[in-house]
């Protein structure tokens, strides 16, 4: 084994990024963009959970090709922060506990056969893989979780092909297909999460609904005040929502 002197570790660059273009279909990105963005808002309350997507975790110190890059992970036990990239000597040997690969035609082989072995070795507790096209995995979406240092498949709750559910323990979350659609569901509650654009979405949809409801109750002859007792409002919020109509 060779010994690397302190100066020569420090020599050795870690990049961000191999140089290469990424080249990613619509369907992957759109899933890679849903699923960082959806658990990170879920866990975003969690000071020590980190949530990242496509980026280069660095898993032997000395060694720049000692490099696995998940399309979405999650480490808890670390500070959530922005990284470049993660080294596992940095985060004082902690690895990602969760791994989700979006599987093309380009990364199969990789998804199928190397990376299960990289992420074993490392610890990682589970380890997902999601066939959005539906040409390479049947079912289209698996995972399995780590026990005695060996994959075991986990579980899945089959209704069609395209339509199944399996159960994350390191997120607590469930990992749903409707009909070949991924989306992560809260047990507790049965809510399914949401990106930021949906968050907005849903918060102005309810607004509007809320807006067209008062603006009937004040066109029905009740006042302003009346209004936001009915409806638990402040009588500002009641302005707000229909400005200078009334």
């Amino acid at each position: 084994m060779t010994i690397l002197t302190q100066v020569e570790q420090l020599e050795i660059e870690y990049p961000s990024s191999d140089g290469e273009p990424m080249a990613e279909s619509d369907i992957t990105r759109d899933y890679m963009t849903y699923s960082v963005e959806a658990v990170k808002l879920y866990f975003q309350e969690r000071s020590d959970v980190y949530v990242s997507a496509n980026s280069f975790i660095y898993y032997e110190q000395g060694n720049n090709q000692a490099v696995v890059a998940p399309d979405i992970y999650v480490v808890f036990g670390v500070a959530n922060r922005k990284r470049d990239n993660y080294k596992v000597w940095e985060e004082g040997g902690i690895t990602p506990d969760f791994v989700l690969e979006i599987t093309s035609e380009t990364t199969q082989t990789k998804d199928q056969e190397t990376k299960p072995e990289i992420y074993r070795a490392l610890g990682v507790r589970e380890y997902f893989q999601y066939d959005p096209s539906g040409d390479y995995l049947n079912p289209i979406l698996q995972g399995v979780r780590l026990i005695n240092n060996q994959y075991e498949p986990i579980a899945g709750n089959n209704v069609a092909f395209d339509t199944l559910w399996l159960f994350s323990e390191v997120l607590g979350l469930e990992l749903h297909l409707i009909s070949g659609e991924l989306r992560f569901r809260v047990p507790e509650t049965g809510e399914f999460l949401k990106t930021h654009k949906e968050e907005n979405q849903g918060r102005r949809a309810a607004e509007s609904t809320l807006r067209s409801l008062v603006t009937q109750l004040l066109n029905s002859g009740m006042s302003l005040e009346q209004v936001a007792q009915m409806m638990n409002l402040s009588t500002l919020e009641v302005r707000r929502l229909v400005g200078e109509n009334f």
